[in-house]
């Protein structure tokens, strides 16, 4: 599609959009062209990045990204590229793990996928993340306040501090925040489907398509959706404050129901890096589990939906997790390679009357 010149930015086109019509101009310009032709549209493009700053900073990371991409490719031969991902997957443990994940995605992205096949294979605003985690990585980091972050797998997140405000924005996966306390600058957590202030120290946000999760270990956190074109369809409304030892789920349009947790159950799960579901669809358990696996992880979901999990899995272990999983329900995993595990149904016909299993414990 054509970029065009004459539209105007508005508020709410979000990182997404830009990054799109970005990618559209990157096309274009690879295309079979004349120089004259070549050199008209690289002028028309830089013309449209003038419009708005967010066009030109998203456009200069995007190109930054492929200018390191193709020199790693001119000077990384395609052959000795494979025998740096054979050697990632097969080295011992004593090479960390999140070390061994990162280069062998980038090996794989950089030098054996074109660069516009990873653009398109992983989301635009992960690739452009202040800060992202691959699968099975995790990371922590002291932000420039104090503030402690703890970035689960396969997450990413973009941070903007300045003198009045603290601002993270939860791009995909899961966080841990430690606020340092500053009576100045509100600290805020931002998401697609609203906004979150804390009002204390220490919580963890979850975020994927249809909704934000917010857990709260110590203090107040507020929530705000009246800012992201919400319809009020909750009896709670726009804003709730949530305390420790809650959690809610919450869209654009609702906020749901608060739930009592086990904070010291978290806070273990986090710490040993287990996941802790209960009465969960083993769909959705499998859908946690893939963001962390090395690889992919394919099932049926209408399938495996009625059966019910509650269990402690590993998730620095997602092998040894499938492995439990299948021991406790009628189900299989098929591994077709390394990086393709298939799980389904061992009777599909008779799953319906499936209710739900326990695994509270882990061998």
């Amino acid at each position: 599609m054509k970029p065009n010149k004459l539209d105007q930015l508005s508020s709410e086109i979000t990182t997404e959009d830009i990054a799109a019509q970005v990618a559209s101009w990157i096309v274009r310009l690879s295309e079979d062209l004349t120089s004259t032709d070549r050199a008209a549209l690289q002028i028309e493009f830089e013309q449209w990045q003038q419009t708005d700053s967010r066009r030109a900073e998203i456009a200069h990371k995007m190109l930054s990204l492929i200018g390191q991409a193709e020199q790693l490719r001119k000077t990384t031969p395609l052959s000795s590229a494979r025998v740096a991902i054979e050697a990632s997957l097969t080295r011992s443990r004593k090479f960390s793990r999140t070390r061994k994940l990162g280069v062998t995605l980038m090996l794989v992205i950089l030098l054996v996928m074109p660069i516009w096949l990873a653009l398109q294979f992983y989301p635009v605003t992960y690739l452009l993340a202040d800060i992202r985690t691959t699968n099975g990585e995790w990371h922590i980091q002291t932000l420039t306040d104090d503030s402690i972050l703890t970035i689960s797998s396969a997450s990413a997140v973009n941070s903007r501090f300045d003198a009045a405000v603290r601002n993270l924005e939860l791009v995909q996966g899961e966080i841990m925040i430690d606020v340092a306390h500053d009576s100045v600058r509100p600290f805020q957590v931002e998401t697609r489907h609203g906004r979150i202030r804390a009002l204390g120290t220490r919580f963890i946000v979850s975020l994927n398509e249809q909704t934000t999760t917010l857990t709260m270990l110590e203090s107040q956190a507020l929530i705000d959706i009246s800012g992201v074109n919400s319809q009020r369809t909750s009896d709670i409304g726009t804003e709730l404050i949530l305390t420790a030892g809650q959690r809610v789920q919450f869209s654009n349009r609702w906020i749901g129901d608060i739930k009592a947790v086990d904070i010291r159950e978290i806070e273990d799960a986090w710490k040993f890096r287990h996941l802790v579901v209960e009465n969960q669809p083993l769909s959705q358990v499998l859908e946690i589990l893939s963001s962390y696996h090395p690889g992919v992880i394919r099932y049926d979901s209408r399938e495996l939906s009625n059966m019910k999990v509650s269990a402690v899995l590993p998730l620095d272990n997602t092998n040894k997790a499938l492995y439990l999983l299948t021991r406790n329900f009628p189900i299989r995993t098929r591994s077709y390679t390394p990086w393709l595990i298939m799980v389904e149904a061992i009777d599909p016909i008779e799953n319906h009357l499936t209710s739900s299993y326990q695994l509270n414990q882990l061998p």
